[in-house]
């Protein structure tokens, strides 16, 4: 949400966001708070008067049933641009010749089974002489259409998230950037190479053509140049995520960023130039032939032309996104926004809209509701306002904003400089004397807030209506399931609803360990102190069962172990001076500890609670018990039976809500070499792999996260679970990357102690490499957002682990950055093993 507040003197510019695009977090939500103040009468830049070739709306196409979000020319028919949308599908609009203003649908493309978020077209060639569209989208995939027919020529598969931008080159290539943090090229059909470097996720991609160079920019904040597949480049100075780049010549580039700058690079490394005007989010950028001038859209609603570097005309529209920009061949300009609606600008006399379409734009504009809660003006004192006297002065810039009193009504005008006259944007609701009487109209009911969130792209995109008279915890939890967001958020987001509405709630807020739907205790694992847990576990009301919460694991060597703090560990001079006795480490760390007696407690109440269907018979109970007490005692002599075993694969299964104390004796039964041969080995181990990755999908049960982590490293102890789980391992880090995200502390541990055991198999093994490269990958994810210290200093190892004695690796985690992304821990003393394991991956790495 951004909330602009103009007083007396100053522009107070207040954004709530979510930093998923500041740090490449897939799949969680954060909200901040900034403030920039502008002195009002001074331009953000200086203005060039427009005059007469100022540009004026041409048409409205009301092209897609949601959000444009990508926008490009076509190469064929003269004159044509592609659209994409939301709404999953992808248009091509051409000119009606009959009627110069306005264009019309030509062909409407599908392919894509979720969002489509980005567009480019490939040049024309002797297979495909009116060239080829590529689009991508949320389904992780890039669909490849001709204009003769609707449905994809080919699609490309290889990202493992959206794929949210597209960029083409000569003989066909393309590079497309996505969440998963990697960029890719594209020849054909096939993937040719995967740039591997940021932290984030990439959010803008653009190709160098003559000299055959690459540029990604990130939500890292960074943007890379690449040549042949390896990192030449990074430029740093943007202070958000990076959001569109743009060609000036093959020494020049432009960027645009969240934090609401344009920058100007030479590809050499410097900044030259840097433009301020937008006073939000900046989307997409597009260059004018001549190289120099440019125009840029954003997320405060307007598009913004630049000429000689400064900002010549700004035009708002009634839409609050506007995503995407392209300029056709005419000089024309096309924008489409989160309306739905692509807009047309020319500067063109003859291609202007008829007076009759140009007052119906100015009308709605001037319909929009501009309110604090939601967006650009508000919060005035209406007895400090002038009238509408006001408006007889002229203004002094295009794109000046003035704010008059009508009666008890505030108004917002802007001023255009090629009509000469104020045109009014919107009416102002929410300021200091409204606040009881204006509500924000949201799909024709009003609301004392309407909140705008993103959880995944970067800008505010959901819009979260909320009445001071609702459940914040309510209004939380179905905000979430008509977004089918995870419902693990819910409790950042009701905390959110209840902060920004000053605590106006009806009655006390739930506690983060009571249901706020039940209001019965929920089990909350891994929670035995601190403040990353998930509360206490009120089942009993006594002691708590917390599984595996005993230990965070040891490692199956003899001597020193830094992984549970036990005495053989110390941190004396005597270790610190040469001794390495963190990594290489290749035996593995397991998760052994357990409170039989709790879990078995547990494991009976919630089968008497149990459908009639689910619950187990008291032979299979006793079966459960036995084979508990037999895996946890290590030295027993007495083997697993067949039925033991089965009894156990089978409860696995139970209803996600209460199978947690089942996983937990199975993460302690694939130790024992009888259970790891029967349960990893065969056809089983896929079956069981497919299981326990079911239970770690990003929206279920952080329980079963944990226990399903928790039973992968425990599968290592075995060779039958290691061989099984080297043959998933693109499967399973994968999965277990996407629960970076998840703020609990236990899964990070257990996350990290994956990533350790699978740097530990592959130690020794140069031949590796794109296993090593998604350990790093992972391990950097994860340390972007980690901050337990133990899952840090497990990821620590496994870094120190995959590149120790690989060359191959080294430079791979050089690429990745790795070496800045950790130094910040060499200087951690408490505990002393981060730091130190820390210095030694730094000397590694040298």
């Amino acid at each position: 949400m951004s909330v602009i507040l103009l007083l007396a003197d100053m522009i107070l510019i207040i954004l709530i966001d979510s930093p998923q695009t500041r740090t490449g977090s897939n799949s969680f939500m954060h909200f901040q708070c900034c403030c920039v103040s502008v002195c009002r009468d001074r331009c953000l830049s200086s203005v060039i008067m427009s005059g007469s070739n100022s540009f004026r709306l041409r048409c409205s196409l009301a092209a897609h049933e949601m959000d444009v979000r990508g926008l490009a020319a076509a190469s064929f028919p003269h004159g044509a641009f592609v659209s994409v949308s939301r709404d999953r599908t992808a248009r091509v609009w051409v000119p009606n010749p009959s009627e110069n203003q306005v264009f019309t649908e030509m062909h409407c493309m599908n392919g894509h089974s979720n969002f489509v978020s980005c567009v480019c077209i490939i040049a024309p060639n002797e297979t495909y002489p009116r060239g080829l569209i590529a689009t991508g989208g949320h389904d992780n995939n890039i669909c490849v259409f001709s204009l003769d027919r609707p449905d994809p020529l080919f699609t490309l598969k290889g990202h493992k998230n959206t794929v949210c931008t597209l960029s083409a080159g000569k003989f066909g290539t393309i590079l497309s950037g996505s969440w998963d943090t990697t960029a890719k090229v594209w020849l054909g059909e096939k993937c040719m190479m995967t740039l591997q470097g940021h932290s984030a996720a990439v959010w803008a991609v653009v190709i160098l053509p003559e000299q055959g160079l690459m540029l990604s920019g990130s939500a890292d904040k960074t943007i890379k140049l690449w040549k042949a597949g390896r990192c030449e480049n990074t430029y740093t100075g943007h202070e958000d995520c990076v959001r569109g780049l743009a060609v000036i010549s093959d020494m020049e580039f432009f960027s645009c960023s969240n934090d609401a700058s344009i920058r100007r690079w030479m590809v050499t490394g410097e900044c030259v130039q840097v433009y301020y005007g937008h006073t939000n989010y900046i989307y997409s950028l597009a260059v004018f032939p001549n190289g120099q001038d440019f125009i840029s859209t954003g997320e405060d609603r307007t598009l913004r032309i630049w000429r000689k570097g400064e900002c010549s005309q700004t035009i708002r529209l009634p839409a609050q996104s506007v995503w995407c920009c392209c300029i056709l061949p005419d000089g024309d300009i096309a924008v489409g926004a989160s309306d739905g609606i692509i807009r047309v600008f020319t500067e063109s006399q003859e291609r202007v809209a008829s007076a009759q379409d140009l007052q119906a734009f100015e009308d709605e504009l001037s319909k929009a509701i501009i309110d604090p809660k939601t967006g650009d003006l508000g919060d005035i004192k209406i007895e400090d306002l002038p009238g509408r006297e006001h408006l007889n002065e002229p203004g002094n810039r295009d794109g000046q904003t003035r704010l008059i009193k009508e009666g008890s009504n505030v108004e917002a005008y802007q001023w255009s400089m090629s009509d000469g006259r104020w045109v009014k944007i919107g009416d102002v609701v929410g300021g200091s004397s409204q606040q009881n009487s204006k509500r924000v109209m949201y799909e024709g009911k009003e609301y004392d807030f309407v909140f705008s969130i993103d959880v995944n792209e970067g800008g505010p995109g959901l819009k979260l209506p909320y009445n001071v008279t609702d459940d914040p915890w309510l209004t939380a939890h179905n905000f979430l399931e008509k977004n089918d967001l995870s419902p693990m958020f819910l409790d950042q987001v009701a905390n959110f609803i209840i902060e920004n509405t000053k605590g106006h709630t009806l009655g006390p807020a739930p506690t983060s360990a009571t249901d706020p739907f039940t209001g019965a205790g929920r089990y909350i694992p891994g929670s035995g102190g601190g403040d990353q847990g998930f509360g206490a576990d009120p089942f009993t009301g006594g002691g708590r069962y917390i599984p595996g919460s005993e230990s965070t694991g040891r490692v199956s060597s003899s001597g020193a172990d830094p992984f549970t703090g036990g005495s053989a560990y110390s941190s004396s001079s005597a270790l610190k001076a040469t001794t390495n006795i963190f990594f290489p480490n290749t035996d593995g760390v397991m998760f052994e500890q357990a409170n039989t007696t709790q879990i078995l407690g547990k494991l009976r109440e919630l089968n008497n609670a149990a459908p009639a269907d689910r619950k187990l018979s008291d032979a299979a109970l006793d079966s459960l018990e036995k084979l508990l007490h037999l895996v946890a005692d290590q030295k027993s002599q007495e083997q697993p039976t067949a039925e033991q075993i089965s009894v156990l694969w089978r409860t696995s299964h139970w209803p996600e809500d209460i199978v947690f104390p089942v996983l937990d004796i199975l993460r302690l039964a694939v130790r024992h070499p009888e259970v790891n041969a029967q349960l990893c080995g065969g056809t089983e181990g896929s079956s069981l792999c497919n299981h326990l990755l079911g239970l770690m999908s990003p929206e279920g049960r952080p329980a079963n996260q944990m226990l399903a982590l928790r039973t992968l490293c425990n599968c290592f102890s075995g060779s039958h679970g290691r061989a099984l789980l080297l043959g998933q391992r693109d499967a399973v880090l994968s999965r277990s990357g996407d629960l970076c995200a998840v703020s609990n502390k236990n899964i990070h541990v257990a996350l990290a102690t994956l990533v350790l055991n699978y740097a530990g198999r592959l130690y020794g093994q140069p031949t590796e490499i794109e296993a090593k490269a998604q350990c790093l990958s992972v391990a950097s994810t994860a340390l972007e957002v980690v901050q337990d210290k133990e899952a840090i200093f497990r990821l620590l190892v496994a870094l120190g682990t995959t590149v120790a004695g690989d060359s191959t690796a080294k430079d791979l985690a050089r690429s990745l950055g790795v070496n800045s992304q950790i130094s910040k821990y060499a200087r951690v003393s408490d505990p002393a093993k981060v730091g130190e394991c820390c210095r030694l991956v730094l000397d590694e790495l040298q």
